[in-house]
């Protein structure tokens, strides 16, 4: 029997016909806002895309035949990009494939503030980027995200004028607060950047005026201040400003770094040591006046020398920095010659390695304490004879930390001569001598000149400057025990200030600041004096200095605070080192700058050929 449909039925069939009539509507909205998110992305893309390739044409001089693109083309470019322009205009300059790179040592991390070696901040500057930048030719700063500046009668004062189309590389527009931002987040204590803010303390504050003027006050005059305010690396605010309320998970990352500069990490969040390389790609919203040529850059981890020559041969990174026991040698090889550029030279700004001498321990002195016993150890370290015998003759002596070459430094200042029986005769003065005639020098306690100086294991050449220096120490009875060890364990005894003596090298610049190394209040718990090493009258002296803004009467004042650093030898300081370097053939526009070669000086100026190209994404 049929049911006959009553007006309820038709109700609910009526309410089922609107409530399915709804659903296919939302589908078919959510379907066309799907296509137009699409078309947004692939709009994005596209314009980012032609955004490069505009700068480039605007960096080369390409031709354009819109008449509004002309007047970009001819727009001036800055003069922190000159270099890099005019490699563009070369005949064969071509954008393109990958600059592929070495490292000799695993990275611990490569987070801003966090990482403490040379190795991430060189990954570091191809992803941040600071106000001014130094030029390679004059030496000069020069504005790179600031376009201009004015700095104060008194030097107190320093206004940047920040350029208005920077930004991040998430597409994010970099303005005064991300610098007022970057300054703040140093100085908050509970993030680990001890170093930083033992450089930036002389800042009194950083404000914004407006969105493009950002102003640097500082406590008091300071030499350097124009360089502290504008060479300080920029960080994103709405990408860094969680880790405020996280700072353990900043403090302990491994590779969290997003910048404004011509690259970046794929996910700026996802780094981490185990990945056995390092790669940046190109950073599509870059805004400088002329866009990198290389698509990627990548480093390699090869620990191993051999295997690192071995890669070099098969064309599969772009440079090797030759040992000088096999240098001779790959100068008379066909294939290396015949792939490669090769040079020789002292880098202007060249570091120096040395021997540092731990004071402290567990909060005790320790022999090294005495300054007579780290003289002593000076006299038992045969420079010369390491510099020819390890290294070839491809370096000269190390007196401090200033550059003979440099306006620092002392010219009366004398190198120190292996004198085993000046050693012994500072030694028994310090309360050490062959007690029990073993060979091996005791305290009054019976105690045994012993310790263990810790180097980076996969360095040959250190290692064999160890064993000699084994072998020459004991000659005055000093038992040294080699305690090889890998890098990012190094780095986390530096911290913890568990080591007897270390040795290892620092980078150099135009005028050397000694406050980080060797001022005493640098000797807490993760700052760059971790040898513990203090004395008043330096530290008087390099305040006096730091302060000093006229350099006819800070020079003095760096020249006595070198002689003090030279008598009392906290470090035993060895050399600087010659770069002996092969680069691929491929790499074009190789040039010798006042900052050294300019492979891999940024802004980029380097490049490949489009017919020498290997790598095409």
């Amino acid at each position: 029997m049929k049911k006959q449909l009553t007006t309820w039925d038709w109700l609910l069939f009526s309410l089922l016909i609107t409530l399915i009539f709804s659903i296919l509507l939302v589908m078919y909205q959510i379907d066309r806002q799907w296509l137009k998110l699409t078309a947004i992305e692939t709009a994005m893309t596209e314009q980012a895309k032609d955004m490069r390739e505009l700068r480039t044409a605007r960096g080369s001089g390409a031709v354009m035949n819109d008449s509004s693109l002309q007047n970009t083309a001819s727009k001036e470019v800055s003069l922190a990009f000159k270099r890099a322009n005019d490699a563009t205009h070369l005949a064969d300059y071509a954008q393109g494939d990958w600059s592929v790179e070495a490292f000799g040592t695993n990275l611990k991390t490569i987070t801003p503030l966090v990482s403490t070696d040379a190795y991430a901040s060189n990954v570091q500057s191809y992803v941040l980027e600071s106000l001014i930048n130094r030029n390679p030719d004059t030496l000069n700063w020069e504005g790179l995200i600031a376009k201009n500046w004015s700095i104060s009668d008194d030097g107190l004062v320093i206004r940047f004028q920040l350029r208005e189309d920077v930004s991040f590389s998430d597409g994010i527009t970099l303005t005064a607060d991300d610098v007022v931002f970057t300054f703040n987040f140093i100085m908050t204590e509970v993030i680990q950047a001890p170093r930083d803010r033992a450089y930036l303390e002389k800042i009194k504050s950083v404000q914004a005026n407006g969105k493009f003027e950002v102003v640097f006050t500082f406590k008091e005059p300071y030499f350097e201040a124009l360089s502290l305010a504008g060479s300080m690396p920029i960080l994103a605010k709405h990408f860094y400003e969680s880790y405020l309320k996280e700072p353990q998970k900043f403090n302990e990352s491994k590779g969290i770094l997003l910048g404004s500069g011509p690259y970046k990490l794929l996910d700026a969040k996802s780094w981490s040591p185990d990945k056995g390389s390092i790669e940046l790609v190109r950073n599509d919203y870059y805004w400088g006046d002329v866009q990198p040529s290389y698509n990627r850059i990548l480093w390699k981890i090869i620990q191993n020398d051999s295997a690192r020559l071995t890669t070099y041969r098969n064309g599969d990174i772009d440079s090797y920095a030759a040992r000088p026991v096999e240098y001779q040698t790959l100068k008379n090889d066909g294939q290396i010659t015949k792939k490669s550029h090769n040079f020789e030279y002292m880098p202007p700004v060249v570091g120096y390695s040395y021997i540092g001498w731990n004071e402290y321990r567990s909060a005790k002195p320790t022999r090294f304490a005495d300054k007579r016993v780290r003289l002593a150890m000076t006299y038992l370290t045969d420079v010369n004879r390491i510099i020819s015998n390890i290294f070839l003759g491809y370096a000269e002596p190390a007196l401090s930390p200033f550059s003979h070459l440099g306006k620092q430094h002392d010219h009366s200042l004398q190198a120190y001569r292996f004198d085993v029986e000046k050693a012994k005769a500072l030694l028994k003065e310090a309360g050490f001598e062959d007690r029990n005639h073993d060979g091996v020098l005791e305290n009054k306690a019976g105690q045994a000149f012993e310790f263990k100086l810790t180097y980076l294991e996969s360095n040959e050449d250190t290692k064999r400057m160890v064993l000699l220096l084994k072998d020459l120490y004991a000659r005055a009875g000093v038992k040294m025990i080699p305690f090889p060890q890998e890098w990012p364990v190094m780095l986390e005894n530096l911290d913890k200030k568990d080591f007897d003596a270390i040795t290892l090298g620092w980078t150099s610049g135009i005028e050397t600041d000694l406050y980080q190394i060797f001022h005493s209040t640098q000797a807490a718990s993760n700052g760059d004096n971790y040898i513990s090493y203090k004395n008043s009258a330096l530290d008087k002296l390099i305040d006096e200095a730091r302060r000093t803004v006229d350099e006819s009467k800070r020079l003095p004042l760096w020249q006595q605070a070198e002689r003090i650093i030279y008598e009392d030898q906290p470090y035993t300081f060895l050399m600087r080192r010659k770069s002996l370097l092969f680069v691929d053939q491929r790499i074009h526009n190789l040039q010798m700058t006042k900052l050294g070669l300019n492979l891999g000086l940024l802004p980029l100026e380097n490049y490949v050929p489009k017919a020498q190209q290997k790598y095409t994404q």
